[in-house]
């Protein structure tokens, strides 16, 4: 079962700016893998059609299709029924979220944290002022699926629903938006900080935030939000800053 809505899928597989590199468009299409949003087994539209959906030329996708391949994220059949197919490798995300971390700069993460905490906050505090039963309970239950999750894989996609559904009970399109577009990003660089965090810590942290939502505590809830969002920016950073030394030594 797809653990986001086609609005989140819709989001994530729009054309890229510019064209777009092919390594562009591997990211973008890594980052709907590792957020659910192209499932296990499941098989992409044709070259041409994709090519279209993402404004690029056949030739740069063929290229990002290939540094998928490598990648261990996509198998190409040949022949009858074949094509181009998704396969959900955690230690193919874990490898890319570790090439991005090497790339990136510590300020770049920073700023992503920002606009995180940012988003995600505004979200929990317009949440506490307009959230519905439903979507309290629709919370509720993606907190209690995170205290159970199996794997780091089942933690993330569950966790950037998480956030997602925040947004989306806080009644806005706008903000809703905003938070698909950074989940996408920080699905690229997060990866491997979801390796070593406990589900259960994870899922206490954002209950305590969906219930001062219910309590319509909307200052408390921003407040936590943005607080743990800090500490996964922190925490990131320190994968960073460890990732760029082991690698210069």
């Amino acid at each position: 079962m797809r653990l986001l809505s086609g609005d989140a899928r819709d989001a994530l597989l729009t054309p890229l700016d510019g064209g777009g590199r092919s390594q562009a468009v591997a990211r973008r299409l890594g980052s709907a893998i590792a957020l659910g949003l192209l499932e296990d087994g499941e098989q992409l539209p044709s070259e041409s059609q994709l090519a279209a959906t993402l404004n690029v030329s056949t030739l740069t996708l063929r290229d990002a299709l290939a540094e998928l391949r490598s990648w261990g994220l996509v198998e190409t059949r040949r022949g009858r029924g074949g094509g181009s197919f998704v396969r959900m490798s955690q230690a193919a995300l874990a490898r890319l979220s570790h090439d991005r971390l090497a790339e990136v700069g510590v300020s770049d993460l920073r700023e992503l944290g920002d606009m995180h905490s940012m988003v995600a906050g505004s979200a929990a505090h317009k949440a506490a002022e307009r959230a519905s039963p439903t979507e309290l309970a629709r919370l509720r239950d993606l907190v209690s699926r995170m205290a159970d999750a199996r794997d780091a894989t089942e933690l993330h996609r569950l966790e950037s629903r998480y956030y997602i559904e925040m947004a989306a009970a806080a009644q806005s399109a706008r903000l809703t938006r905003l938070e698909i577009e950074l989940q996408g990003d920080l699905a690229q660089v997060m990866w491997r900080l979801q390796t070593d965090r406990s589900a259960a810590a994870v899922a206490a942290g954002r209950a305590a935030v969906v219930e001062e939502v219910a309590r319509h505590r909307g200052d408390r809830a921003r407040r936590l939000t943005e607080e743990q969002v800090a500490d996964d920016t922190r925490r990131l950073i320190d994968d960073h800053i460890a990732t760029t030394r082991s690698s210069a030594s």
